[in-house]
């Protein structure tokens, strides 16, 4: 950076704000990408396949058993 005491001119502050666009720009786009594979749970069930399913399978068990066991008391 440049000492305060030095003035710069128009055309280095404007080379500096293109400098920073261009950072700003390369950091947006690798956001982007780790957002993308973040968001991406089609791989994470895959790669996590008997978990997800043993999850599902408890989920609708115990889904199954609440239902039955409110059912069960209306009779």
């Amino acid at each position: 950076m440049t000492p305060p005491s030095q003035q710069r001119s128009a055309d280095e502050i404007r080379a500096g704000i293109a400098e920073r666009q261009q950072a700003l720009a390369g950091s947006l786009t690798l956001l982007r990408g780790e957002v993308v594979a973040i968001a991406d749970w089609r791989r994470y069930v895959n790669g996590n396949r008997p978990k997800v399913l043993a999850g599902a399978a408890v989920a609708g068990f115990v889904l199954g058993g609440g239902i039955a066991a409110i059912i069960g008391r209306r009779r």
